[in-house]
């Protein structure tokens, strides 16, 4: 085993008196100050994260959007320029390798970027499916750093950073104004060409952004320095998994790994199997024989949201288990995937795979936490969904 490598700003998080923690290969914050406070000023105000440690795969050439269109399970050549789509990379036999987001940042030139721990599965994948396409794959993580902010501030300590400007050049013709969710830009930061993603991890509003590795450190405090009167602080993986636990985002290696399928995980809707080409052909793609066959059959376990109806959290890997009428744990139903208590809403909650027949809206269950039965029932996912202005 390797050291886990660090990302461009790693000496920021240890000035900062951050918790480290190996993740995914890379030495990462798992928090500054405490785990709540950090998740309450995203979903108050903002928070700042480092996410360097995601793949980026650029794709690009005559043939990069057909490609896209093979290689996963979305209709990426739908996708317009400066737009961008969550999607899955699917092996032949429908199992999930990866989720992920393609953004679309000029003609012919995309952006994959996967999750860390998947990012040379996804590049050694998509090697493997380039036959046929007139493509470039480029591993660019190494070259850049990935911030975002996150938080219902977030637009306004955009507009105050300091070095962070429009350009009309390279915008592609959007106005930072009227950045949409799911879309993205590009913006000069210190004069370098930054890519800007109104995209997040969070629940909450927010922009990613990939800034050239040596702009990292600028950027970083510039965005400090711009938060601080709007409330900004630095955030951790542990903020960053329960606000997307609240909203109820799948993590890979939990929720998603190579036995589970985009139907069992309730994310049907990204998988096309109605793609065609403009004349009406079929596109195939990596996997499609499989989902098309799995679309008509009844799941074998369904991924619901569990509501605590006590105070102990349920956690990853305990048992989902029948109700009785003690605290004696009843007959085994499925297995938590995520859990912790809610911040935000203040009781515990849970994702879990579980039987159908316990699959419905408002079914009582319980999980076996270290032996006591401690009472769930069954609730719509996301848990918390940010107010709208």
């Amino acid at each position: 085993m390797g050291e886990d490598r660090t990302t461009p700003l790693h000496d920021e998080h240890v000035a900062l008196g951050a918790s480290m923690t190996p993740f995914g290969g890379w030495l990462m914050p798992l928090r500054y100050t405490s785990d709540l406070a950090e998740h309450r000023a995203v979903r108050e105000a903002a928070g700042l994260f480092d996410l360097s440690h995601m793949g980026n795969i650029e794709v690009t050439g005559p043939d990069a959007a057909a490609f896209l269109d093979h290689a996963l399970v979305g209709w990426i050549s739908k996708v317009r320029q400066m737009g961008a789509r969550y999607s899955m990379i699917c092996a032949e036999d429908g199992s999930v390798l990866d989720d992920l987001i393609v953004y679309h940042k000029a003609p012919g030139v995309y952006s994959v970027v996967a999750n860390a721990a998947n990012a040379a599965v996804v590049l050694a994948a998509f090697r493997e499916r380039t036959a046929g396409f007139d493509v470039t794959l480029d591993d660019i993580q190494p070259g850049q750093a990935l911030v975002a902010v996150q938080g219902p501030r977030a637009a306004e300590i955009m507009r105050a950073t300091t070095g962070l400007v429009e350009d009309a050049e390279i915008s592609g013709g959007t106005a930072f104004a009227d950045l949409r969710y799911y879309a993205c830009m590009g913006m000069r930061f210190e004069g370098e060409p930054v890519l800007v993603g109104r995209t997040g991890y969070t629940g909450e509003d927010g922009f990613e952004i990939w800034v050239p590795a040596g702009h990292a450190v600028a950027l970083w405090r510039a965005l400090r320095t711009a938060g601080e009167p709007f409330g900004l602080v630095p955030a951790g993986l542990s903020a960053r998994d329960s606000l997307r636990l609240e909203a109820g985002m799948p993590l890979y290696g939990h929720e998603l790994d190579t036995t589970t399928t985009p139907f069992e995980a309730g994310l049907g809707r990204v998988v096309r199997l109605d793609k065609e080409t403009e004349d009406g052909t079929p596109i195939p793609f990596v996997g499609r024989d499989a989902l098309a066959a799995r679309k008509g059959s009844a799941p074998a376990r369904v991924l619901v949201g569990l509501r605590g109806e006590g105070r102990r959290p349920a956690r990853a890997e305990y048992d989902v288990v029948l109700r009785g009428e003690g605290t004696e744990p009843g007959t085994r139903v499925g297995r938590v995937t995520s859990g912790a208590p809610s911040p935000t809403l203040g009781y515990p909650i849970a994702l879990a795979y579980v039987t159908p027949e316990v699959s419905a809206e408002g079914t009582e269950l319980a999980v076996d936490v270290r032996g006591r039965a401690e009472p769930f029932v069954v609730v719509p996912v996301p848990f918390y969904r940010r107010p709208q202005n």
